[in-house]
Order: structure tokens, then sequence, then C-alpha cells
């Protein structure tokens, strides 16, 4: 009787020793990414409002858990996240706000990001944190301007603001030593925080893959690109500094966002702090692509991307990093908004971006990843034109996009599958 108390409770010791097994951290070695000693190559999704719908107050904590545990059934383990937004007080801003003041932080939204991560560590899923935007939608650069004395942001498609005001406004950032040094500050309490729900520093967490300076961070003009290199490296070995354990990338669109220039892109990923690469990808916006006239612009989409593709492997091989392609979308057949409406032509774009990971990993090549924009779970738009207010659903189309535009829905099955197939061929 003695013997088989000791050999249940051997085996009993075993399962937990099992269950609690630590979470292998993502390392890069040359132009691979490594889970361990194997190689990780993903299909993952952007889920930036994940730590809003974790909130207490705010957000929708079952919602959060189904939409994880469906992820996971679909093998995406790799979600790229806003830390918090700044600001939250203009319409079409993403609000609450993180930090809502300068230097001042939301408890709740806070405990929503704890409680986030200690949920992915769970189903062994990792996160990629953008610490901040170079776009209005969640306050970004431009509020740390206005918050030191640079006038009101000039918000987009707000009483007639056009995008050149807003951008020519934003590059004021990379000149702003007070505005830099309150970002930097920011970004030192993030990194030093410890998750109320695991006990676990976030620089020892190995849910957390990579700290991510920026959404899209851009020179924006010529004249601004020595100002916006040397910002870009500085940041960068601040977060090296404080957190050496976790890779860090840079979160640039590649050659869209360096002044259409992919020398420019490479002479500001030189730095050997920066991990590894990334690209995004947008046919409708950068008028490749024409749901109105999609069976004749989807070949063109197609065409455009594989150049696109092709010319960041190249910087990356160069470089002898990995790269990932984290952000690209497609909206739905004839631009609606709703689940249930026809995703025919994003599928057929899904497939082509995720075929080209797996033809990467299977010859060593760098593209190493994919984060479709994005997972919008079972998010909804309220409203016919899909304008965004708070306390509507949230998806993943920011608040200054109709919402379910470029979302992938919990009930879009077709591009689920064609999203586990890919997954099933990249884990084997």
């Amino acid at each position: 009787m003695k013997n088989g108390l000791l050999k249940l409770s051997g085996l009993f010791l075993l399962s937990i020793m099992i269950s609690c097994q630590a979470q292998e951290k993502i390392t890069v070695k040359g132009t691979q990414f490594y889970k361990g000693d194997k190689q990780y190559a993903y299909i993952g999704t952007n889920y930036w409002y994940g730590s809003m719908l974790a909130s207490k107050k705010i957000g929708d904590r079952k919602r959060l858990l189904r939409e994880l545990d469906l992820m996971q059934k679909n093998g995406i383990d790799n979600l790229r996240i806003l830390v918090g937004a700044e600001g939250g007080k203009y319409d079409m801003t993403a609000r609450p706000a993180l930090q809502y003041e300068e230097g001042k932080y939301d408890e709740d939204l806070l405990d929503g990001l704890d409680f986030l991560l200690a949920e992915m560590g769970k189903r062994k899923m990792y996160a990629v944190l953008y610490l901040t935007n170079n776009w209005e939608w969640s306050g970004g650069l431009a509020q740390y301007l206005e918050w030191n004395g640079k006038g009101v942001v000039p918000v987009p498609n707000v009483n007639g603001v056009k995008w050149s005001e807003f951008m020519n406004y934003t590059e004021q950032f990379h000149s702003c030593e007070p505005c830099m040094e309150s970002l930097n500050n920011y970004v030192r309490f993030i990194i030093a925080r410890t998750n109320t729900y695991t006990n676990k520093k976030y620089i020892d967490d190995n849910t957390i893959m990579a700290w991510q300076v920026a959404n899209e961070p851009r020179p924006l003009s010529q004249k601004n690109e020595v100002k916006f290199n040397t910002w870009i490296n500085t940041i960068v070995d601040l977060i090296k500094t404080l957190d050496p354990n976790h890779l860090v990338s840079t979160g640039s669109e590649g050659k869209a966002g360096s002044n259409d220039s992919i020398d420019v892109f490479e002479k500001s990923h030189l730095n050997p702090n920066i991990d590894y690469l990334t690209m995004h990808i947008w046919p409708k916006n950068w008028r490749w692509f024409d749901a109105n006239d999609a069976e004749k612009t989807m070949p063109v989409a197609l065409e455009n991307a594989k150049k696109y593709i092709d010319e960041h492997i190249e910087v990356a091989t160069t470089l002898n990093r990995p790269i990932i392609v984290e952000e690209f979308g497609l909206p739905r057949d004839h631009e609606k908004l709703t689940v249930g409406t026809a995703v025919k032509y994003r599928d057929i774009f899904y497939d082509y971006v995720f075929s080209r990971v797996l033809e990467s990993k299977n010859n060593n090549g760098p593209l190493q990843g994919a984060n479709f924009w994005g997972f919008g779970g079972e998010g909804k738009a309220v409203n016919p034109e899909g304008k965004w207010n708070p306390g509507d659903p949230l998806t993943t189309d920011p608040p200054q996009e109709p919402q379910g535009f470029n979302s992938v829905f919990s009930g879009d099955t077709s591009t689920l599958k064609i999203i586990k197939k890919h997954n099933d061929f990249l884990k084997k």
C-alpha cells in the first residue's frame, strides 16, 4: 500500500511538473527564430486591443478567454499587442488611454495587460508588445508633443485636418528632447513592471517574445532621416539595456515607411540590438487592390506583394536577421463590414502570404512569420458605416477606421481554416 501511495504521489508530482513546465524563450540565431532548441516559425495575428478587452472595467474577460481559446485551436500562438494608448480624449482615438496624462497611468488597464499576459502564458502564446504609435489612433508620438507645449494634435479627418498636417506636426517629435525623455520614462515604467497575476517581472516573462518601439515609426520626410535614425537607435538601445532577456524590433512598415526607399529602411536597422526586421503590406491603402474591381486588381496586388516581400528578404539576408510580415490585411468582398459576408479575395491574399512564410521556413530563409491584421473575434460594427464610439465592441480595426473593415471574426471559418492549415505545416 505504501509503495502504491508513493507511486501515486510521484505521478501526481510529475503531472504538476509537466503542467507547470516553464514557457520556452524565443531567441534569434542568424535568420531563424528558436523556441528553446527548435526552430520557430508562425502565422500569428494583430490583437492590439487585447489589454483593453482584458480590463475589469471596460473589457469582457469571458470574451477574451473564448477568443484566446479559438486562436489557440487554430494554431495562432503569436499576438502583436499595443501596450496602451496615450491621451484618449479625441474622437477616432482609443479610449480610455493607459497613459491618460503625462506620467499618469490607468491601473485598470495595467491590470488588463497583466491578465492578458497571464492567460496567454497558460496557453503557451507569445506577445509582441509595441510601446507606442506613430499614428493618432492611440495618441502616440503626437500626444507627447501636445503634452510638451507643441500645440493641439491635428487629428486627421476631424474638422477638415489633412494627413500632411498631422505628419508635419508629428515629425517634430524627433527634435523634441522633453517629448523623447517622457516616452523613455514610460518605457522604463512598463518594462520594470511585475505581473500581478503571475508575480513574474516582465523582464523574466517568456510570454513576451519581443518589445517593439512603436507601430510604424517613420522619419516622415527626407530632411528628418538623420534625427529619426538617432532617435530609433537611442530608444532601441534603451530597451535592450532595460531588458536584455527579450528581443527588440522597431515595428517598421519597411520601404513604405522609409520615404519609399529600401536603402533608408536598411540604414535604420543596422543596429545589432534590433534582433529582427518587420514589414507591413496594405494593398488597398497602397492602391494595388480595388474591392470593386477585384478580379482585375487581385493579380496586381499579388505581384506587387511578391516584389515587396522579395526586396525586404534581401535586406534581411544582408543583415543576417529574421523578418516578419507583421501587418497585412484586405477588406471583405465589396468592403462589407459584417461576419458572414464573403472573403474570397482576402483568403486568396492570406494564402499567398502564408505560403511565402512556409516556403521560406522550408528553405531556412529569413521570412519566418506573419501576423495578419487582425483578429476581431466576437467584435462587430454597431453603426452601419462602422463608426466606433466608446462602449462599442472592440474589433481589430482601430477607431479611425470602419469597424469590421479588416477584421477576421470568430465566424470567418474559411479564413481560419487557411490559418490553421499553414500553422499545422509550420509546426511539423
